[in-house]
């Protein structure tokens, strides 16, 4: 028995797809295939998107010839971080990206030269300079010239830490600055570190990491945790009661801590650590804390 429905069926004929979208989903799929942590493709068991918090005041924000190229390449040599997927055109180039550096916001599109939006041209360099602090300035720009960077100033020790200049691939300028280890953003009074005193510090990460999506790495003390890109720095230490200490970044420690004595607290005399000078102090309540400098 025939089915009466054949003589409705058309053949399959394939369809171009738009452009933008082939654009996009071969972009995902490279990442998804070259990323060594893998990546989810299905929106059906993929988690919320992170919450993209908004750049500060100032912000790069860069005109590059080949933007898909560009964003690969700054996540490989800086170890950005993309924020969100980029915007595609419909004639398939890129319209805006966002890239995290550190605290900062990098923002980048395709030329749109019918725009007079172009990179920069050829012999006549760049107009502008990108200053960028990294943990190993060495490491960076070894990497970025192996990759195609042009060193134009060679690593070498200057008063405000150690540095080189490059110029990408796609003729930006970069300063890249590993500060000295005395240097701090943090002013006398600031709140610099805060330690979570809890009774098992590995449920205390599981859960945390769960909840808050925090990402740790082993700490300088037993049974303790650095909690990764928090700001202020922050970090679990089990064993203890639950409680919060909160370490202050302080001009002169030994003044700070003659005048938690003079005025009813107790502070034991400072330590040397690797990141500066540290004494735990208790207030006249009985309340610990800690007080630091470079």
């Amino acid at each position: 028995m025939t089915d009466p429905l054949d003589a409705l069926r058309q053949p399959v004929e394939p369809v171009e797809p738009d452009a933008a979208f082939a654009a996009d989903l071969r972009a995902r799929l490279e990442r998804a295939l070259l990323d060594p942590r893998g990546a989810i493709m299905s929106d059906q068991t993929a988690t919320a998107p992170a919450e993209l918090a908004w750049p500060p005041a100032l912000t790069p924000y860069l005109a590059v010839a080949d933007a898909r190229r560009a964003i690969d390449w700054y996540v490989e040599v800086f170890g950005a971080e993309r924020r969100g997927e980029p915007y595609v055109m419909p004639d398939g180039r890129i319209g805006h990206a966002e890239l995290g550096i550190g605290d900062a916001v990098l923002m980048l599109a395709d030329e749109f030269p019918e725009e007079g939006v172009t990179g920069p041209q050829g012999e006549r360099g760049a107009s502008h300079s990108i200053f960028a602090q990294v943990p190993d300035v060495d490491t960076t720009i070894e990497r970025a010239v192996d990759r195609g960077a042009a060193l134009t100033r060679p690593v070498a020790n200057e008063p405000y830490g150690r540095a080189g200049v490059i110029n990408d691939p796609f003729g930006h300028r970069w300063m890249v600055v590993t500060p000295p280890a005395s240097a701090s953003r943090s002013r006398h009074g600031d709140i610099a570190y805060v330690t979570m005193g809890v009774p098992d510090a590995r449920r205390a990460r599981d859960f945390y990491g769960a909840v808050l999506g925090w990402r740790f790495s082993p700490g300088s003390v037993e049974q303790g945790w650095q909690v990764e890109n928090t700001t202020p720095m922050a970090g679990l230490a089990g064993g203890r009661q639950a409680e919060i200490q909160l370490c202050y970044r302080v001009a002169d420690i030994h003044a700070a801590a003659a005048r938690v004595r003079e005025h009813g607290g107790q502070a034991e005399e400072p330590v040397a650590k690797p990141y500066g000078r540290l004494t735990e102090c208790t207030d006249d309540q009985g309340a610990r804390f800690q007080l630091w400098s470079s």
